[in-house]
């Protein structure tokens, strides 16, 4: 059992040839072949993408999943404190509100980037995986993905701030924001900060899915599966 919950971490991680590579160094596992469990681990993998990332890609994806929604930056919540003292709350709700769009509109277009990113992974620091918990797999994602996922993530960001209208609305609390007497001009970098966020809200969710799907038999959604992952019940 050790063992087999073991190796769930590992596969769930790596993609492609590396989901054989692991599955073919241990032993045939009751009536379930290694190929079967790295392709069940394959597919729980790809669940969790599809499945728990694709939530955040919905209207109010973030905004009102507490569990992501992008707040603002310490820098930013004197900007959100001064507007509404100056009776400019609604704006300052907008200018929230539009960074969790733009971090829904992002991860909309980056979903495959990110799937890219997950099956090119290296066969590395599997030891460590080995011996983690049940998050240890998105843990590993994340620490050797996030450099590569940034690069390409943020262009993604950005430009979605533009569709979305993000830029505008932030550049007029900035300009409104700067005119109040005896306040510190601020030019904070949203594009980095939502880029960061959203990420972390990718994460986050995938692992919602890992864990799921080790521990709710409800949540092993075929035969193969079901089969693989009653292997680490016994």
């Amino acid at each position: 059992m050790k063992k087999l919950f073991a190796l769930s971490a590992v596969i769930l991680a790596f993609g492609c040839a590396e989901l054989q590579q692991v599955a073919q160094q241990y032993p045939q596992l009751g009536t379930i072949s290694n190929a079967d469990i790295a392709a069940g681990l394959k597919e729980a993998l790809n669940n969790g993408i599809k499945k728990e990332v694709t939530k955040l890609t919905a209207t109010d994806g973030f905004y009102k999943n507490e569990a992501v929604k992008i707040l603002l930056p310490a820098e930013l919540q004197k900007v959100d404190q001064t507007l509404r003292s100056i009776g400019l709350s609604s704006l300052a709700d907008e200018g929230l509100k539009v960074l969790n769009r733009a971090a829904e509109d992002a991860v909309k277009e980056a979903t495959p980037i990110f799937v890219d990113a997950v099956t090119k992974m290296s066969f590395t620091d599997a030891r460590n995986i080995l011996m983690g918990n049940e998050t240890s797999a998105t843990t590993y994602l994340q620490n050797s993905t996030s450099a590569a996922l940034y690069s390409k993530f943020n262009p993604v960001v950005k430009n979605s701030f533009s569709k979305v209208g993000a830029d505008k609305v932030w550049a007029n609390i900035i300009t409104r924001y700067n005119q109040v007497p005896m306040v510190k001009d601020v030019n904070p970098d949203l594009s980095d900060y939502v880029t960061n966020k959203a990420m972390e809200g990718v994460f986050k969710m995938v692992a919602v899915e890992e864990v799921q799907i080790r521990n709710d038999i409800n949540a092993r959604t075929s035969d193969l599966l079901r089969r693989v992952f009653s292997l680490q019940d016994n």
